[in-house]
């Protein structure tokens, strides 16, 4: 397939003081995709200006006419499959069809808990996640839908008309873990990972190549056993969460390496952070414009 570049856009601008601005110039430069992040507030940013990423993908629809739009990533953390539902129908007929679902099983930052609740253990966002998802799939898909889970319920919800991508909006689900990935290998349009965090910290790049490859062999392996083929999956590296860190950004020479490597491991897309000054997505703009523009082309 086809290598893709697309962005994520941090909803912390205000949408007159540069946010409306940061999408269109998302559009001009090219970009197969621009998503966002699905957070109440997330990690250095939670003292400072943070907003909601149905709202701002809403408004992104409206002054764009190519760009593909979507969460990476959405998850159960403050999310119920009904409520949910109803805004991405509502999101996928605003945008004309240009919504993609990235989702999740969730972590522990400041969303786990904000709600009052405790934050939930691995296993419970594990088990959660694989009620959440089917369910969403059958409200994205069916006129009607009763449901009674061990953790989600609906009662005669009703999504009439549906999305207008049908059956219904391609999902993008982040899975590292066997049963993530074995949700993606069954509902996933597309499969999302970040690498391996155990890796950040300490870890090499080569290190990084070779867990995401082991991480793309057991995906295949999900697929298989549901007689599905992985290769006709698009997969997506978020970046930013790599040993690499920010140096892909630092020049398109690096840039091309970077992506070459995980293109040779079959993935269909790199999704690259917007530049936020004096955070860890500080990028130069003429150099992150420059791979915007010219760095497919080397790619082929």
């Amino acid at each position: 397939m086809t290598l893709r570049l697309s962005t994520v856009i941090l909803p912390y601008r205000r949408w007159h003081e540069g946010g409306r601005a940061t999408w269109q110039r998302a559009e001009q430069l090219g970009f197969h995709g621009a998503f966002t992040y699905d957070h109440l507030s997330w990690r250095s940013f939670r003292d400072g200006p943070w907003f909601g990423a149905v709202p701002t993908l809403t408004a992104a629809a409206a002054v764009t006419d190519r760009l593909r739009l979507g969460t990476l990533v959405t998850s159960p953390n403050f999310r119920h499959p009904v409520t949910l539902a109803k805004e991405l129908i509502s999101l996928d007929d605003i945008s004309g069809g240009r919504i993609t679902l990235g989702i999740g099983a969730g972590g522990t930052g400041y969303d786990a808990t904000a709600l009052g609740q405790e934050a939930w253990t691995p296993r419970e966002r594990a088990d959660r996640f694989g009620e959440f998802v089917p369910l969403l799939d059958r409200l994205l898909t069916e006129d009607a839908v009763s449901y009674e889970g061990n953790f989600y319920s609906a009662h005669e919800a009703r999504n009439i008309p549906g999305c207008v991508q049908r059956p219904r909006l391609p999902f993008a689900v982040a899975a590292t873990g066997p049963r993530g990935l074995r949700l993606a290998a069954r509902y996933g349009q597309a499969w999302v990972t970040t690498g391996d965090p155990k890796l950040y910290e300490n870890g090499t790049p080569e290190q990084s190549v070779q867990a995401i490859r082991r991480q793309a062999e057991n995906l295949a392996a999900a697929c298989a056993e549901i007689g599905r083929d992985a290769s006709a999956m698009d997969k997506i590296l978020l970046t930013g969460f790599t040993p690499d860190r920010g140096r892909p950004l630092q020049s398109l020479d690096a840039f091309v390496d970077f992506a070459g490597r995980h293109q040779e491991l079959g993935f269909t897309e790199i999704v690259i952070h917007w530049p936020v000054p004096d955070s860890d997505f500080a990028a130069e703009d003429k150099v992150f414009e420059q791979i915007a523009m010219e760095a497919l082309a080397q790619l082929g």
